[in-house]
């Protein structure tokens, strides 16, 4: 009689428990605006299409380790981009591919270069307004490299944490940007201190090939690739989940650009057809544009990779437009990933790719 109570107490415990989770994160629909492109105005950006804003990008100063911000732009940010949107979280990035590697392994491999970044991190959000820091170290290469992000990452939540307790503020949020897969050559991101101390990572889902690394024309942002290869999206997020890192703290990344390859022979045109030197980026808007003014045809949509790309005579340009941002937004969806990036808004067409994601993470919803 006493071991069936206890089991039926047992049960309604467990049921009372399940019936009360955790207050899930809202799913996130974030965007990068960076100072150096000739972004459009912050005043005219339409930050109703997005939950998330985020600035970049902020430098490490080589000698004290805090943070140096180039342009003046990001002062005004967060009080500019609220007037369209109240709700609107913005964050602050630092790093990035620009910032010097030697200065962001000695920053992260002492204790006391630590404790000035972080410090001031704090500090500087604060005081322009921004609900979060955003931390880019890419070019991390060695294992001591990833032990000490790990070491970064919880002494930073500790002192984000220590912060909110000694004020009445909202604790500020803590992100990362990394590689589409969490194991590098030399290493292994640091799982657990990112489970435990990221409230979410930013995976760039893109750059598998750039046109100076190959001879052929590629999908250089394919979400799928035939057989077991590993240059695609769904082998990097499937890798992420394998690693420890739950699909709910993953953003997806989005290009809101392109590559162009030059075709060695116009008439061999389709993915993997041969190239030759070198080319350039382009944002989804010049592509637009470059595509009109040269008449050039229909982009196609290939599904096996899911890109499209359009031929102007001998440029192959690959690309995410709207069918691809679309069906990216399903998948992060279905993967129950915790939303979706972009790099970077300005580069949208009239916020064509910006409404897409939106429309299908509504419609998506209303189905489910």
């Amino acid at each position: 009689m006493v071991s069936r109570i206890a089991i039926i107490i047992l049960f309604h415990v467990f049921l009372s428990l399940n019936s009360h989770p955790a207050k899930a994160q809202a799913w996130i629909k974030a965007g990068y605006w960076y100072s150096g492109s000739g972004c459009l105005p912050v005043s005219d950006k339409n930050s109703t299409l997005y939950t998330h804003l985020i600035y970049a990008a902020a430098d490490l100063n080589s000698s004290s380790y805090q943070l140096s911000i180039r342009s003046d732009s990001f002062s005004a940010f967060t009080n500019t981009v609220k007037r369209k949107n109240q709700s609107i979280t913005t964050l602050l990035f630092i790093g990035g591919w620009n910032t010097n590697y030697s200065t962001l392994s000695a920053m992260a491999g002492n204790s006391t270069y630590r404790k000035s970044f972080i410090d001031d991190s704090i500090k500087t959000a604060r005081h322009y307004g921004f609900q979060g820091l955003d931390f880019s170290w890419l070019t991390a290469n060695t294992s001591d490299d990833m032990d000490n992000m790990g070491t970064l990452f919880e002494e930073w939540r500790a002192a984000i944490a220590l912060e909110t307790r000694n004020s009445s503020l909202s604790e500020l949020i803590l992100t990362a940007v990394v590689q589409y897969s969490p194991t590098l050559h030399s290493g292994s991101y640091p799982i657990d201190s990112m489970r435990r101390n990221l409230n979410w990572i930013h995976v760039l889902a893109f750059d598998y090939y750039i046109p100076t690394w190959v001879n052929s024309t590629v999908a250089s942002a394919a979400l799928y690739a035939p057989g077991d290869r590993d240059d695609n999206t769904d082998y990097g997020i499937a890798a992420w989940i394998n690693a420890g890192l739950p699909a709910s703290k993953l953003v997806l990344g989005l290009p809101f650009f392109g590559y162009v390859w030059k075709l060695a022979n116009p008439n061999e045109n389709s993915i993997g057809a041969p190239a030759t030197g070198p080319a350039d980026r382009m944002s989804y808007k010049d592509i637009n544009n470059y595509s009109k003014t040269n008449r050039a045809a229909d982009p196609i949509y290939n599904s096996t990779y899911v890109v499209n790309y359009v031929i102007v005579g001998s440029d192959w340009i690959s690309f995410d437009g709207v069918d691809v941002v679309r069906k990216k937004v399903s998948y992060a969806m279905e993967k129950g990933l915790l939303g979706y990036v972009v790099w970077e808004i300005c580069q949208d067409d009239n916020w064509v790719l910006s409404q897409a994601g939106m429309r299908m993470f509504l419609n998506h919803k209303m189905i489910f």
